[in-house]
């Protein structure tokens, strides 16, 4: 394992840029990084060891496939629904207004 120095390029993962960018060196710690600065943007952040952070799940998203897998196969087990998010579609869906109602929105008689 390499002995870093204040001021050596190494690779990161950059908050700002959401990328694998060069970083200059900005402390150390033990002879590892603590703090890095982006060569791009020269924002400063800890070290990542070039891990991205892990991806958000949109509960959002996981109701719609749990949604559209029912009505594929209605006898097949659900994957887990986020807590709070399992209200049934017809509640959720807005009701449909009668022609009419439409007409008399636009100005029509």
């Amino acid at each position: 394992m390499p002995e870093y120095r204040l001021g050596d390029i190494i690779d990161d993962y950059c908050v700002r840029c959401k990328r694998i960018m060069n970083h200059a060196v900005v402390s150390v710690m033990n002879t590892e990084p603590a703090k890095v600065r982006c060569r791009t943007c020269h924002s400063d952040h800890d070290y990542r060891h070039e891990l991205a952070p892990p991806p958000k799940v949109d509960p959002r998203k996981q109701a719609l496939f749990n949604e559209v897998l029912k009505k594929v196969d209605p006898g097949a087990q659900p994957a887990e629904d986020p807590p709070g998010e399992s209200q049934p579609a017809e509640e959720a869906a807005p009701a449909a207004e009668s022609p009419k109602a439409k007409a008399k929105g636009r100005g029509r008689k």
